[in-house]
């Protein structure tokens, strides 16, 4: 039987993902605007303790400060209005404007607005707000997830946010300015326990030097890329797409893995190890897997990106 995406989906299907994330983000959907904005509030000032979101750069918010400008000169109401409407996706030119966004602006832009609500300079959520009982669920589902799958689910929640006027996907994203390459010199070059295979190195030490053409080209022409929690991305346009516009700034830290040889000369390769993103800095890194499965040019055909469930999947490189 010939190989194909979906079967590639199947490799190393013991592992254990983390599926508190689509369910609290299901939840969290569900929620009218209020209890929505009122978790959002809560993510960005008690979870902050914990989780430190790193301050966005200065070029990195260009193409959001005029929006965020705008809604700074609005009153409390208009600014509540703004941020109900975010919520509600609501056809508005702000919400437009928004959802444009690349992932990264929509989490500086909440970023921001969370600091002018501590600050009182944007309307926050009113004194005394009592959430709903399902928000209150949703609420202590969020604080007992680990870090990695709460800043995960804090990601989820504002990406969907705005109005988004393509829902076919081909809109144009407003993008952020292009990292430039580390160069060849300066770049790390990883350490895989019980994995050697050149094309797996080649793709850790890629992303983490921002080198995304370098990364894609170590794909098969249809090969795919499979985000968490979402459906595989095929060929090498769209993988480097997204890579160019969600993954800027990671720093993979990969720690050990498995080798598994498969029909028609196809090999598959499990990675366990972690995450840091570049907006919650050294503070957390999220369990994650990496399931390869290589051509038999040792071209990348498939990788799925797991978050786990717990710390324990990444020891977990045994198939049962």
């Amino acid at each position: 039987m010939s190989i194909t995406i979906k079967s590639a989906q199947s490799i190393f299907s013991d592992t254990q993902v983390a599926s508190v994330v689509p369910s609290t983000i299901e939840r969290f959907e569900r929620l009218n605007a209020e209890d929505q904005l009122a978790l959002i509030w809560f993510a960005y000032t008690e979870m902050g303790k914990t989780i430190t979101v790193a301050a966005p750069g200065a070029t990195s918010m260009i193409f959001a400060q005029k929006l965020l400008n705008q809604i700074k000169q609005m009153t409390p109401a208009e600014q509540t209005q703004v941020m109900c409407d975010l919520a509600n996706n609501t056809d508005t030119p702000i919400c437009r404007s928004y959802g444009s966004f690349t992932t990264n602006l929509k989490l500086g832009f909440w970023n921001q607005l969370g600091e002018w609500m501590e600050q009182g300079i944007v309307a926050p959520i009113p004194q005394g707000y009592q959430l709903s009982d399902e928000g209150n669920a949703v609420l202590r589902a969020i604080q007992a997830a680990d870090p990695g799958q709460q800043i995960t689910i804090l990601r989820n929640a504002v990406v969907d946010m705005g109005f988004d006027s393509n829902s076919s996907g081909s809109r144009q994203k407003v993008r952020e300015l292009v990292v430039v390459p580390t160069t060849i010199a300066a770049r790390t070059q990883a350490s895989i326990e019980g994995v050697t295979n050149t094309a797996v190195l080649s793709y850790i030490n890629n992303m983490n030097a921002n080198d995304f053409e370098g990364a894609v080209n170590l794909f098969a022409l249809n090969g795919a890329l499979q985000p968490p929690f979402q459906k595989p991305i095929i060929g090498r346009g769209a993988v480097l797409a997204y890579m160019r516009e969600e993954c800027q700034g990671l720093k993979l830290m990969p720690e050990r893995g498995t080798i598994e040889s498969m029909e028609e000369g196809y090999t598959s390769i499990k990675v366990t190890g972690k995450v840091q993103t570049p907006w919650f800095g050294s503070s957390v890194g999220m369990n994650i897997a990496w399931r390869f499965l290589l051509d038999p040019q040792d071209q990348i055909f498939f990788v799925a990106i797991d978050l786990l469930a717990s710390p324990k999947e990444l020891l977990n490189l045994v198939r049962k």
